[in-house]
């Protein structure tokens, strides 16, 4: 892990003193421009063809659809494997299909079908990249550091889009479509080569990796039974939903009501991006003077607003200009939760949980876009847009009932505090189900804290591990109380041991146990065959 940073060093621009950090930046930088460029394109080659308002959308839809599906599986890879060696075969696979995509777009062979096929397998290699990028970050840059790394992801994605859409509409204007192509293609190159330059140290001793089905149901636990982590990633689909519509239908906002071509739709795009640029150069500052849910109710009362603009005004300067305000509201909450999640997630299952968060962001925006594209072609522009303004705010308005958490006194260090069992007979790593069995002994007077804190205790033993647990009291024995957990094999349970529990998981356990006439008795139940 990185190194502890005073906060009075931290600075928007700070992660970018540390050399590896700086360079792999850089380098996803030029790959988010290229994937920009890709995305213009596409979308520019289906303005004109039938269909095109429900086609143009499908275009967002196509690649953020495999991140839904695959975002999960990757964050377990990337928890189980060298992340960098994924990474680096991950950029080699999608120069190939970025090549294929160029070539046959320069002789004319390329339907919509196969258009939208490419680029949902261009989606995948973004959906294996995302969590194993992210999940890195916090190696690179120190703990304090992490907001301004996740404003800096922000800024990467919104200067490409700033940069990239410009850079492909001259490029469309200037040659064709096939060059767009062509030139992502070199994007992945770029980020191959940083990482071959790149050494990463190896990681520390866990022991065997996780088999790839358990490290996947181990991350659909966690997210299941973390209610941060599942308040979190709500307040990011709560923005998402409504958000996509100014990104979907701008192609169609730019040609139809403005009369612009690629060049003035790329300038719209840049204008979005230069104010999530801003946005992210103030994020730091900012965060230190408002909570996190008032910075969300701001940023998305102030995105709604610009999204009724759009689609109720026909002069290109205040389209322009309106733009700019949501770019900073965009980034704003998309790098509140990005680094939420990246403070609050443990190491062992951090590209997991970010890979749920990358399933609610490409959802949300998949989802959202294929909606407001049907909706405008049912419709028109104006009655899409508005629609999904309205939604914005009364998305804003639910932080009544589900603000942000407080992240900020929990102890998210990894600890080893349970005791070694000491077992007679020797466990098969991979048989099961174990089952735990604890036994305490509680003073009447306290019984119903200690129920209330056993609760707690649940969910740390349902995120670590347990698929089934229950509270139980002996009825031969007065104040006796059974913790009774399964867990799918012994190296999952060994797991809950040397590396899954963190200070918080401490905490929790040790206020329970505090109710209790001293330590509990612990038995482990392994199968019998």
């Amino acid at each position: 892990m990185a190194p502890e940073s005073s906060p009075r060093s931290v600075s928007a621009w700070a992660p970018l003193s540390v050399a590896t950090f700086r360079w792999l930046w850089l380098a996803l930088l030029a790959s988010n421009v290229g994937t920009w460029m890709q995305t213009v394109g596409a979308q520019w080659l289906l303005v004109d063809a039938p269909g095109a308002d429900a086609l143009v959308s499908l275009v967002q839809t196509a690649s953020m659809l495999p991140i839904v599906l695959l975002a999960l599986p990757s964050g377990a890879l990337a928890d189980t494997f060298d992340r960098r060696r994924m990474l680096l075969a991950v950029q080699i696979g999608q120069f190939a299909v970025a090549v294929l995509l160029g070539v046959l777009t320069a002789v004319d062979h390329m339907p919509p079908a196969l258009l939208l096929t490419l680029t949902f397998v261009l989606g995948a290699g973004q959906a294996l990249t995302l969590p194993a990028w992210q999940s890195v970050i916090p190696e690179l840059v120190p703990r304090a550091q992490l907001p301004s790394a996740s404003a800096l992801g922000a800024i990467s994605q919104n200067v490409a889009r700033a940069v990239g859409p410009a850079i492909a509409g001259l490029v469309i204007a200037w040659v064709d479509v096939a060059a767009v192509f062509l030139l992502n293609a070199l994007s992945f190159v770029v980020f191959a080569a940083v990482l071959l330059w790149w050494r990463r140290p190896p990681d520390d001793d866990l022991g065997p990796p996780e088999r790839f089905a358990a490290a996947v149901r181990a991350g659909g636990r966690y997210v299941r039974h973390s209610v941060i982590t599942r308040r979190i990633l709500l307040r990011a689909l709560l923005f998402l939903l409504p958000g996509s519509a100014v990104w979907a239908l701008l192609p169609l906002v730019a040609s139809r009501r403005l009369g612009l071509g690629p060049g003035g739709y790329g300038l719209l795009l840049a204008a979005l991006g230069v104010g999530a640029v801003v946005g992210a150069a103030l994020v730091p500052r900012v965060r230190a003077r408002y909570s996190p849910t008032r910075l969300m109710v701001f940023a998305a009362v102030l995105f709604g607003a610009v999204t009724i603009v759009v689609g109720l005004v026909r002069v290109e300067l205040v389209v322009a200009l309106v733009l700019l305000p949501a770019g900073v509201a965009w980034v704003t909450v998309l790098s509140n939760v990005n680094a939420s999640l990246q403070l609050f997630l443990p190491n062992w299952v951090r590209a997991r949980g970010l890979g749920a968060y990358q399933i609610v962001f490409a959802g949300g925006q998949g989802v959202g876009a294929l909606v407001w594209g049907v909706l405008a072609q049912a419709t028109n522009l104006p009655v899409s847009l508005l629609a999904a303004g309205v939604l914005m705010f009364a998305g804003a308005a639910t932080v009544v009932w589900w603000p942000l958490p407080d992240i900020a006194g929990l102890d998210r260090s990894p600890t080893s505090y349970w005791l070694e069992p000491h077992l007679d007979v020797e466990p098969e790593p991979y048989g099961g189900p174990v089952l735990v069995v604890l036994r305490y002994q509680v003073a009447p007077e306290n019984e119903v804290a200690f129920r209330a804190a056993m609760d707690r205790v649940r969910r740390s033993r349902r995120r670590s591990g347990a698929v089934r647990w229950g509270l139980f009291r002996e009825g031969e024995h007065i104040g006796t109380f059974v913790e009774v957990y399964q867990v799918p094999s012994w190296d999952e349970h060994r797991r809950q041991h040397e590396h899954r529990l963190t200070g918080a998981d401490q905490e929790i356990e040790a206020a329970a146990r505090a109710l209790a006439a001293g330590p509990p008795e612990v038995a482990h139940l392994l199968p019998a065959d």
